[in-house]
């Protein structure tokens, strides 16, 4: 077995899910009285759901109870968990199914490590849940990226080092949270926001089994 491993986040590098959660905030601010748009739901990457609320219901000027906050919340969560049940393996994204068959033949060990409470859910939807040797999500971290924990519970799972751990991220807070654990860091998106990453991508079709080959060597 190789001595490297590999850590995927989750949404933006294995599947999007951010759609999802862009149509459930949309729908809400609907019944709210007022319009979403994709170039607000900018706000609300990489934010908690609580924290997502208050943004919205500011662009909104709207003032809600706690009760109904929490009311709104779980109807929010609802409707996404709503969505995210319809998922199949065509949402997959490009070069993902080539990358996993290379590392399940090669014995390289690969662990998802994701803030998404969902993550198990998604995982079984796409029929992926067998194939990753630890899965660390939402559910098992106290604290969010870019704190290093999810990452370094991941590396535990695997029996791996965290020098010897590769990260693929989508999220600036994600790139830090591997740089921060000592791992590399693999970021897919913008450079100009992803900065500090060892290596950047424009998209998963890049995550080829080249390159692969080169970072575990």
């Amino acid at each position: 077995m190789s001595k490297k491993a590999i850590i995927f986040d989750l949404d933006g590098v294995i599947v999007d899910t951010a759609k999802y959660h862009f149509l459930a905030w949309k729908e809400l601010a609907e019944s709210l009285g007022f319009d979403f748009t994709e170039e607000q739901n900018e706000l609300l990457k990489g934010v908690s759901r609580v924290r997502s609320l208050e943004i919205l219901l500011d662009i909104g000027n709207v003032e809600l109870s706690q009760a109904e906050k929490n009311k709104y919340l779980n109807e929010k969560n609802e409707q996404y968990l709503s969505y995210i049940a319809e998922m199949d393996t065509r949402e997959i994204l490009p070069g993902i199914p080539e990358l996993l068959a290379f590392l399940k033949a090669e014995r390289i060990p690969f662990a998802l490590g994701s803030a998404s409470k969902n993550a198990r859910l998604i995982l079984e939807n796409l029929k992926l849940l067998e194939d990753f040797n630890a899965i660390v999500d939402g559910n098992d971290v106290s604290t969010a990226k870019p704190d290093p924990e999810v990452f370094l519970i991941a590396a535990e799972k695997l029996g791996k080092n965290p020098e010897d751990c590769i990260v693929i991220e989508d999220a600036f807070a994600g790139v830090q949270a591997a740089n921060s654990a000592g791992m590399t860091s693999v970021a897919i998106g913008d450079p100009e926001v992803l900065i500090g990453a060892d290596f950047n991508l424009k998209s998963t079709k890049e995550l080829t089994i080249d390159l692969a080959r080169q970072l575990i060597k």
